[in-house]
């Protein structure tokens, strides 16, 4: 299986550095193929970033996404410019202080808003708010466990271990509760 993924910010939010740990878990500690690519404006400051993220089971034939699995932004251009690459049935993970899912119209969508800037104010450091965001992911796409994505977030930030598990383990709590709520309705409406 092949799955697709988008990180989007304002250059210094960190989706770079969290596309490349999740490429990493995916990799090293989940025996999978990955490709990261990254992407980013030419402003020196408050410009856009990106890291598209391949997952796949087999070797990777194409690098470049097309079909988002899942996109995960941290800023509102980031859900506006990138919402129709997302496929039916994908998910959006979007930090809910900075993105509005106001206007969008597609109820195949998976859309959790992500409390990550007041969970990592909790935590201390509003800086680990990517990591929140990205310990989201596992409960949206089961291409990497968070087990796998602990294991490499230790190897980039071997001095920030404990803060860290504290913010994917936050993340992997927020991305549940949405994911448990939405298959509550679904048996619900059956």
């Amino acid at each position: 299986m092949r799955w697709e993924l988008r990180f989007t910010g304002i250059g210094g939010q960190g989706a770079i550095t969290i596309g490349n740990v999740l490429g990493r878990a995916a990799v090293v500690y989940g025996g999978k193929e990955a490709v990261v690519t990254e992407g980013y404006s030419p402003y020196v400051t408050g410009g856009w970033s990106r890291a598209d993220v391949v997952i796949s089971d087999d070797p990777i034939d194409y690098p470049l996404v097309s079909k988002l699995d899942v996109l995960l932004t941290m800023y509102q251009e980031g859900l506006d410019l990138n919402l129709k690459m997302v496929k039916n049935g994908g998910s959006v993970l979007a930090e809910n202080q900075l993105v509005s899912f106001g206007g969008v119209a597609r109820k195949e969508l998976k859309l959790i808003g992500i409390p990550a800037i007041t969970a990592a104010e909790s935590l201390g450091k509003k800086i680990v708010a990517n990591v929140i965001m990205l310990g989201a992911v596992p409960t949206v796409c089961r291409a990497v466990s968070l087990e796998a994505v602990k294991k490499a977030a230790s190897d980039r930030f071997p001095k920030a271990v404990e803060l860290n598990m504290k913010a994917l383990d936050r993340g992997f709590e927020i991305g549940s509760n949405f994911t448990q709520s939405v298959r509550s309705l679904e048996q619900i409406a059956q």
